[in-house]
């Protein structure tokens, strides 16, 4: 069996319990050979917990600001991802590269990435949604909210309730 990427195009919670699972049910219930390709290194601890399992990579090595894919299989998990250089194979232009390269220092220094367009934290909830139920008007907002029954309501009476609701927002 071939898997490649189970789990990609989700959420990160989401897409790694997929791929555990899966990992899980082909290694447990189905028994067959599986070549498993994942961005996911939480999975690289599965031979910890299933004897059956093994992990491991295709050796690479980086020269002159690229990846150089040595063509080797290595025993054991991959002792970095090289997702940005892939990229610059790919043909990203080089001012993305440059910016991922930034972005990526941060992230790992533990700063959160801020959108420049929004200005908000990339990651967990907007000081605005932390705020939203803080205040009065939060408060009505969210007793408005719970009073609604969405299966209950006509086309009409869900309209009326999303102008309520966006005049208690906007005042």
């Amino acid at each position: 069996v071939l898997m490649d990427e189970i789990g990609r195009g989700t959420s990160t919670f989401d897409g790694l319990s997929l791929a555990w699972a899966c990992a899980i049910n082909l290694a447990e219930s189905v028994g067959a050979y599986t070549l498993f390709a994942t961005h996911y290194f939480e999975l690289t601890a599965l031979p910890e917990h299933l004897e059956m399992v093994k992990n491991v990579h295709l050796d690479a090595t980086e020269y002159n600001d690229t990846i150089v894919f040595l063509h080797a299989v290595q025993e054991g998990p991959a002792s970095q991802s090289y997702g940005i250089q892939v990229a610059k194979l790919a043909g990203i232009p080089e001012q993305v590269v440059n910016l991922a390269r930034r972005e990526l220092a941060k992230l790992e220094a533990g700063e959160v990435v801020k959108s420049p367009e929004l200005g908000v934290a990339s990651a967990g909830p907007s000081p605005i949604q932390e705020d939203l139920f803080s205040d009065a008007v939060g408060s009505r907002l969210k007793q408005a909210v719970a009073a609604l029954e969405p299966d209950e309501l006509t086309p009409r009476q869900a309209q009326d309730a999303l102008y309520t609701l966006k005049s208690l927002l906007t005042g």
